[in-house]
């Protein structure tokens, strides 16, 4: 991180250090909360007395509500700025667990779910929008993959965290301590001085400067980019581990280990993207070419049964190359978004992953149940061959499309 932050003035050189990690703090928060309801689905079934179908249902409901507020949330952001309405996330995301285990029911656990989403809405308009104001510009790509590594990360430990809150509390106190997290995170933000960043901040000399378009071509056309990025992950990451058993005879530790690299090393992926992203202005390119590998390396594993050791190799490999790529992703749209207004940007282009999440479950779910497990990496890799394309023709956007 101290690479990121390198600075000639040591204030400068504070203050990004400062705001970068409040602000990963805050996406880890997100990426750990997203996950709290799914690991207590046991506990949830037997106290509620309700099935898997009514348990997934609430996160669908979740997905469709975060799906349809991130681009007002991005105006929010833009017009308020995006100090107040990251604390107002962290806080409602919060609450919505401490009230769920504070009232168990079915009703309670949709209300959490919408609450959930709503907050969910928040942290990438917020998040982006006060980094791309206050990171320095030439560690900028750097800055957003260290943000996107603690989301990452929030999600990997969130299983060991809630099994540990549950040996120690049981799950009503797992929902608790779990929503704690998020209002404590808030008041962090406030004593760290979290700095604050939108169209709301006129600068002098600026009041009768022009307003531009929001939803432009560019954008759109990053939407669809998002919403394809979360379709040529989202099977293996939810279905991989059951299409290697059933279609390719991998043991249950074979399927699992592989997913884990898969997983683990993307994380590490975006680690190293930053740093390419920070050497490029060709971040469109940089994408396309990481797709194109990663769409031949998982062509390899749907055509073919590879065995254990070289199966995790493979997976570790396109694993990485999924991270690689999202850094660059976020500069794309920092790059499209109008002056003033990252927020609506970030907003609009993040319904594409909400889009993906509602779709991939539906349609990887009826993949498997054709019994053509090996469609779920064929899939997946029409989805990425679909990226490249794409990602060349956002790099094509002109100039005054930023």
């Amino acid at each position: 991180m101290a690479d990121v932050l390198a600075a000639p003035q040591q204030g400068k050189t504070d203050s990004a250090l400062r705001t970068l990690t409040g602000i990963s703090i805050a996406h880890w928060v997100s990426h750990f909360h997203l996950l709290v309801l799914p690991m207590l689905f046991p506990f949830l079934k037997s106290q509620l007395g309700v099935g898997y179908i009514e348990l997934g249902f609430a996160l669908t409901v979740s997905a469709v509500v975060s799906g349809l507020t991130q681009a007002p949330t991005g105006y929010l952001v833009d017009h308020f700025g995006a100090r107040k309405i990251l604390l107002t996330g962290l806080v409602i995301g919060g609450l919505s667990l401490v009230l769920l285990g504070l009232h168990l029911s079915y009703a309670s656990l949709i209300i959490c779910a919408v609450l959930l989403g709503l907050a969910n809405s928040v942290y990438h308009p917020a998040d982006y929008a006060i980094l791309a104001e206050h990171m320095d510009e030439a560690r900028m790509g750097r800055a957003f993959s260290v943000h996107t590594f603690a989301g990452y990360l929030g999600g990997a430990v969130a299983p060991a965290i809630v099994a540990a809150l549950v040996t120690v509390s049981g799950g009503t106190g797992a929902l608790i301590a779990s929503g704690a997290i998020g209002v404590l995170c808030a008041l962090l933000l406030i004593v760290m001085n979290i700095p604050d960043a939108g169209a709301h901040r006129k600068k002098p000399g600026n009041e009768t400067a022009p307003k531009q378009a929001v939803i432009t071509p560019a954008l759109i056309m990053l939407t669809a980019l998002f919403m394809l990025l979360n379709l040529s992950a989202a099977g293996i990451n939810n279905f991989g581990v059951v299409a290697l058993m059933s279609g390719y005879a991998a043991s249950y530790s074979t399927a699992n280990v592989a997913l884990t690299a898969f997983l683990g090393a993307g994380a590490v992926g975006v680690l190293a993207g930053g740093l390419l992203a920070d050497r490029t202005e060709r971040h469109g390119q940089l994408a396309a070419a990481c797709f194109a590998a990663n769409a031949a390396i998982v062509l390899l594993i749907a055509l073919v049964a590879l065995p254990g050791l070289l199966l995790t190799v493979a997976m570790t490999i396109a694993g990485f190359l999924s991270g690689v790529i999202a850094p660059s992703r976020d500069m794309l749209v920092r790059n499209a978004a109008p002056a003033g207004a990252a927020g609506r940007a970030f907003g609009i282009v993040s319904t594409g992953f909400n889009l993906g999440g509602i779709i991939s479950p539906l349609l990887f779910g009826w993949i498997m149940d054709q019994n053509a497990p090996h469609w779920v990496f064929g899939a997946s890799v029409a989805f990425m061959v679909a990226t490249v394309f794409l990602s060349l023709l956002t790099e094509r956007r002109p100039e005054g499309s930023k």
